[in-house]
């Protein structure tokens, strides 16, 4: 069985948070509240809003709102293997000061593509809503 210590703590800031179509990726992970990132980061909307891209900036960074899971290990390899291809794991900085694991996208892969920016909808859930909404 595992131990809640061995949980890892991701942050999740698209296609997987409540109410979005990858939400079971997470497999009941446990819910541990609504979280932003430190204003480190930009917002891309890859492969025409399959997706979102996320990548650290030196400036002009914004604080992206997400949700925080409490995934067990088991969990954590099914979302991992289940993310579109390119996206990576990596430690985000958390406005709070804490810090979690989320999944980022190459801004290489961002820039040769020309995927929009669409970092002022403030969040995927708006950016979603909006475009759904104009459509």
């Amino acid at each position: 069985m595992t131990h809640p210590t061995d949980d890892i703590t991701v942050f999740i800031c698209g296609s997987a948070l409540r109410g979005q179509p990858d939400n079971q990726n997470l497999q009941e992970a446990r819910f541990l509240g609504e979280a932003r990132t430190a204003p480190l980061y930009r917002l891309h909307s890859v492969k025409n809003g399959w997706h979102p891209g996320i990548y650290e900036v030196g400036t002009g960074g914004i604080s992206i709102p997400g949700e925080l899971y409490a995934l067990t290990p088991e969990q954590y390899a099914y979302l991992k293997d289940n993310e579109p291809p390119h996206m990576y794991p990596h430690s985000v900085q958390l406005s709070d000061g804490g810090s979690a694991i989320a999944f980022l996208y190459p801004k290489s892969l961002i820039d040769e593509h020309g995927w929009p920016d669409i970092s002022d909808y403030g969040g995927w859930a708006d950016y979603k809503a909006a475009t759904t909404a104009a459509s």
